[in-house]
């Protein structure tokens, strides 16, 4: 599966933005799908996932209630809605495919995108 994220920029503390990683070269509906971050020295932190089927998902602490993942299979794309956006939250976002667990943990994951880069001033 090649995954392309895109998304990024420079939002303002209290913004939203959408992240969009799209799949190509498998069938995406078997994959769950997930998204982590990683902030200049620190390590790669897990922030959200989703399963195969659509119907589960899951959140890092530091996100639950401000972003919110979902999938499109038709378009072999997941998203990830970012509101409320903090200084934090700055950090490269990553979006990476798995199967067949859903892959709350970096190394569960067997394919990843190239990463997108939100910025969230203060």
């Amino acid at each position: 599966v090649q995954l392309q994220a895109s998304g990024g920029g420079l939002v303002q503390a209290g913004g939203s933005r959408k992240l969009s990683c799209a799949a190509s070269g498998r069938t995406f509906s078997d994959y769950g799908m997930a998204w982590f971050r990683q902030a200049p020295g620190k390590e790669r932190e897990f922030v959200a996932a989703i399963s195969w089927s659509g119907d589960r998902t899951y959140y890092g602490d530091s996100v639950k209630g401000r972003f919110t993942i979902y999938r499109d299979d038709a378009k072999n794309t997941v998203y990830l809605q970012v509101n409320s956006l903090k200084p934090e939250d700055t950090a490269i976002y990553y979006c990476a495919a798995s199967r067949p667990r859903v892959g709350i943990k970096a190394y569960m994951n067997d394919y990843w995108g190239q990463g997108t880069l939100v910025t969230v001033s203060s």
